[in-house]
């Protein structure tokens, strides 16, 4: 799970596996294949940084 900050500030958890597409309108939407959306604080390439430091995680062990 990644830790991200929803635009009223709440920061929350999100399985990056069900992230569809990360987009910037200005503001980031992250849209998962359930077909849910969230906007969040963080910028595409935060994002982006989060999930390479999740994938890092998980199959370093």
């Amino acid at each position: 799970m990644i830790e991200v900050t929803k635009i009223n500030g709440t920061k929350v958890l999100i399985n990056p596996d069900l992230m569809e597409l990360v987009e910037e309108t200005p503001d980031t939407v992250i849209s998962f294949t359930t077909g849910r959306k969230i906007i969040v604080k963080e910028s595409r390439q935060e994002v982006k940084n989060l999930v390479k430091l999740y994938r890092k995680e998980i199959f370093a062990d």
